[in-house]
């Protein structure tokens, strides 16, 4: 999973940051409103998590910019500001969910993921195809009955194909979902990690079609 943080104090930035690192959540930090609408266009996130005190627009104003544009990437707000307006107004701009600062990180990480399964359409935190089973509270995968914890990397990559079942996903595409602004990846990344994932299961958990890229089974 890749995520936007739209968030222009350093220390909070730097602290979600690390926050997330291990945790298989990939997230690129832009620190005002007009970098985070330039960042979205260019590339495609699981979540927003954004800051409405900006240096240059407020970010209820980035809010509805977004939705004017029919950008439907999930919106988290973060704020300091817990009044009843703010919370209307951002929800009827098109924000998903709001956090309150000060926060609790596995509050945050909580509230992502039921972001993202509601809008994949999941009512509970597993996803899944006809073969597979992914628990995003847990970490697990299920593929023919055999059930594995997996590794951070391993668990972005297996979500990233579960949320588009029966589709061939590139090798850009899994990279762009597993891998955030200034982080080096290997050109072989994506192989070993599929490489490790089906040694845990079967070959056939993830399949390969030549020269375009992997899919799950529908």
């Amino acid at each position: 999973m890749r995520i936007l943080l739209v968030e222009d104090d350093p220390l909070i930035g730097r602290s979600l940051t690390q926050a997330f690192e291990g945790t298989g959540i990939a997230v690129d930090w832009a620190r005002t409103g007009e970098d985070a609408l330039v960042a979205l266009s260019a590339t495609p996130y699981s979540v927003v998590l954004l800051d409405l005190g900006l240096p240059d627009k407020a970010g209820l104003d980035v809010l509805k910019d977004l939705r004017r544009r029919k950008d439907t990437t999930p919106v988290l707000i973060i704020t300091a500001h817990d009044d009843i307006e703010t919370r209307v107004a951002g929800l009827d701009l098109g924000a998903d969910d709001f956090v309150v600062k000060p926060f609790d990180f596995d509050e945050l990480a909580a509230r992502i993921r039921a972001v993202v399964r509601r809008h994949a359409g999941h009512a509970t935190s597993l996803i899944q195809s006809s073969e597979i089973v992914l628990d995003l509270a847990g970490r697990q995968a299920t593929y023919k009955g055999v059930s594995q914890l997996l590794p951070a990397r391993e668990f972005a990559l297996m979500q990233a194909l579960l949320e588009r079942p029966g589709a061939i996903l590139s090798r850009k595409q899994l990279e762009d979902a597993l891998y955030g602004w200034g982080e080096e990846v290997e050109s072989n990344a994506v192989d070993v990690l599929i490489y490790y994932i089906r040694r845990k299961f079967d070959n056939d958990i993830i399949r390969n079609v030549r020269g375009v890229g992997w899919m799950v089974a529908k």
